[in-house]
C-alpha cells in the first residue's frame, strides 16, 4: 500500500503530465484567457523549479512540463501573454525570467528583465508581502533591485503581524458570519490566510532556507498555521490546506507528525479523484464530474498542482537549516 503522500504524488503528478496541453497558450484547445494560462504556466515553472533544486531522484514524470516550459521560455512572443493584465505584468515577468527552465538560451528572459521599471524593483509604495515577493523572484532571477533584506522584512510579514480575532469580540462576529458552518469560525480571512502562507513560501524559499522567525514570533506563527489549518480541514478547504501544510514544514513542523498536518492530508487523499487530480479550490468550489474537459482544468489545475508540490517538499527532506 503506498502512503499517503505517495498517492497523492502520483496522482496529481500524472494527471498534469496528462494535461499538459490545457497549459500550452498555443494548443489549439487552450480556451483560457491569456493571463491566467501564463499564471498557470509560472505555477507549473514553479513546481519544476523546485523539483530540480530538490536534490532527489530524477522524477521522470516532469520531464513532459519541463520540455513544455523550455519551448515556451524561448519564444519571444511568450511573454507578451502577461501584458493583456497590465496589474500583473511586471511580477509576471520578473518571475518568468526567476523561474528559466536550466540550460535555455535566455536571451527572451533578459529582454523581460530589461523593460522591468526600476520604480517596480524599488521598496516605495509596497506592502511588505509584494517586497518580500519581489525580492524573492529577482534574487532568482539575477535582478538588481533595492528591496530590504529579508532580516529586515520577515517582522513586518503576516506570519508576524496577523493576529486571530479575540473570542467573542466584534471582529469575530464579522468573520463567522461569513462561515459556512455555524460554530467554526475562520481564525483569519481568505485574504489573510494566502498572505501567510506566501509569506513563508517567500521567506522560506519553499523549505530551502531558515526563515529568521525565531522565539515567541515562530511560536506565533506555528499556532496561527495550526488554527487555520483545522478550520481548512473542517471546511474541506484543499487548496490552502495544501499550501499551509507547506507553510509548516518551512515553519520547521514535520507536518505528518502534526495532528493538523496529518489531517489535512488525509483531506487531500479523500478530495483526490482516481484520475488523480483536486477538483477545485474546495468542496464547495469543486468542478462537477460531467464538465467539459477546458472548464474541469481551470477549476482544478491549481490545487491540483499545489498538492504536487507540497508532496514534493515533504518528501524532499530537510536542508541543513532547522528550526529550534
Amino acid at each position: 500500500m503506498p502512503s499517503s503522500l505517495d498517492q497523492l504524488s502520483a496522482g496529481t503528478l500524472d494527471w498534469l503530465g496528462a494535461n499538459l496541453d490545457h497549459f500550452d497558450p498555443y494548443a489549439a484547445d487552450a480556451g483560457t484567457p491569456a493571463h491566467r494560462q501564463a499564471k498557470a504556466l509560472l505555477e507549473l515553472a514553479l513546481l519544476c523549479h523546485c523539483s530540480a533544486r530538490a536534490g532527489g531522484a530524477h522524477d521522470e514524470r516532469l520531464d513532459g512540463a519541463t520540455a513544455l516550459l523550455r519551448k515556451l521560455w524561448q519564444r519571444p512572443e511568450f511573454p507578451r501573454l502577461f501584458d493583456t493584465h497590465p496589474p500583473s505584468a511586471p511580477t509576471y515577468g520578473l518571475a518568468y525570467a526567476a523561474l528559466a527552465p536550466d540550460g535555455i538560451d535566455d536571451t527572451v528572459c533578459r529582454a523581460t528583465l530589461g523593460r522591468l521599471s526600476p520604480g517596480f524593483l524599488a521598496p516605495a509604495g509596497k506592502s511588505p508581502l509584494k517586497r518580500m515577493e519581489i525580492r524573492f523572484y529577482a534574487d532568482k532571477a539575477g535582478a538588481d533591485h533595492t528591496m530590504e533584506p529579508y532580516a529586515e522584512l520577515v517582522g513586518q510579514s503576516p506570519l508576524v503581524t496577523l493576529a486571530s480575532p479575540v473570542p467573542g469580540s466584534a471582529e469575530q462576529e464579522d468573520v463567522a458570519a461569513g462561515d459556512v458552518a455555524a460554530g467554526d469560525v475562520a481564525p483569519l480571512t481568505d485574504s489573510e490566510g494566502y498572505s501567510l502562507t506566501h509569506a513563508a513560501f517567500f521567506l522560506g524559499d519553499y523549505g530551502g532556507t531558515a526563515t529568521g522567525l525565531a522565539g515567541d514570533a515562530l511560536a506565533h506563527a506555528r499556532n496561527l498555521v495550526r488554527r487555520m489549518l483545522d478550520h481548512c480541514v473542517r471546511q474541506d478547504r484543499w487548496d490552502l490546506a495544501a499550501e499551509l501544510v507547506i507553510t509548516q514544514f518551512i515553519l520547521g513542523l514535520e507536518p505528518l507528525r502534526t495532528p493538523s498536518g496529518a489531517a489535512a492530508v488525509e483531506c487531500l487523499v479523500r478530495a483526490q479523484r482516481s484520475d488523480g487530480a483536486i477538483p477545485g479550490r474546495s468542496a464547495a468550489l469543486m468542478a462537477s464530474a460531467s464538465a467539459p474537459a477546458g472548464e474541469f482544468f481551470r477549476k482544478a489545475y491549481h490545487t491540483t498542482l499545489v498538492t504536487a508540490l507540497m508532496t514534493l517538499v515533504l518528501s524532499s527532506g530537510r536542508p541543513s537549516w532547522h528550526h529550534g
